[in-house]
């Protein structure tokens, strides 16, 4: 019996990287997984993973900017398993590394659409769902650029706005038997992150030298804190966010 037997997950930005390892981290748990992306194949390459592991997952087309897109992925993940009880909402994108006055109007539309929006989208028809059922767990995908400045302006922007919604929803939604985290993960190595190693070298050793672990972290070790925070071990826990970055954001 897994941590989380019985529960019902879903996961954006399902298909790759670390959402693809939290999507497997659940179902490794006993959860029963609803896998949501932009990306088709990714998402449907994860839903095998699941099942030829001996899990259950479906996978659901959704652009977390648009608000039908969202509502309609937490509808079809009640219609399918009759309930939701934790989410990870982790998708997300760079956008154009520009500084703040080269960034274009659409760039930063893209970014803090995705990554600012459709957190608060994904809240906003997950939470109602989850106090059907007495409640659930919802852990946000930041940044340490939601901690300190570590990215372009939209990104870093839109990821201190996960902080923010985060500890809004944990506070609001407290009494009502939801926990709401957040997770910063430093740099990881994700396709997302491919680009910026293969570009950027020198500034990817920096921030590796700037880390006291001194590494590159791996999607499995944000995934082990995303679904621990939504197991009963840490049912006391929310409104927090849990940098998982070698210990970057100490300096």
């Amino acid at each position: 019996m897994g941590k989380l037997s019985g529960k019902v997950a879903l996961v954006t930005g399902g298909g790759s990287g670390i959402g693809r390892a939290t999507a497997v981290a659940f179902s490794r748990e006993g959860a029963k997984v609803v896998v949501a992306d932009v990306i088709v194949p990714g998402g449907e390459e994860t839903v095998r993973m699941i099942k030829q592991s001996g899990g259950e997952a479906v996978f659901v087309k959704t652009d977390v900017s648009k608000a039908s897109d969202v509502e309609a992925l937490v509808n079809k993940a009640v219609s399918t398993y009759g309930r939701l009880d934790c989410a990870a909402n982790n998708a997300g994108i760079n956008g154009q590394t520009q500084s703040l006055t080269d960034c274009t109007e659409d760039n930063w539309d893209k970014v803090i659409g995705i990554d600012l929006k459709g957190v608060w989208l994904c809240m906003k028809y997950e939470i109602p769902q989850m106090l059907k059922h007495g409640g659930g767990a919802i852990v946000n995908t930041s940044s340490i650029a939601g901690l300190v400045v570590a990215g372009a302006a939209p990104y870093t922007s839109a990821k201190h706005g996960v902080v923010g919604l985060t500890k809004v929803a944990a506070a609001e939604y407290g009494t009502q038997g939801i926990r709401v985290n957040a997770v910063s993960p430093g740099v990881i190595h994700t396709p997302m992150t491919d680009p910026l190693l293969k570009e950027m070298p020198d500034v990817i050793n920096m921030m590796k030298m700037a880390t006291p672990m001194a590494r590159i972290g791996q999607p499995e070790e944000i995934a082990n804190t995303i679904v621990w925070l939504c197991t009963s071990e840490a049912s006391f826990i929310t409104g927090v966010v849990v940098p998982v970055d070698g210990g970057y954001v100490i300096w």
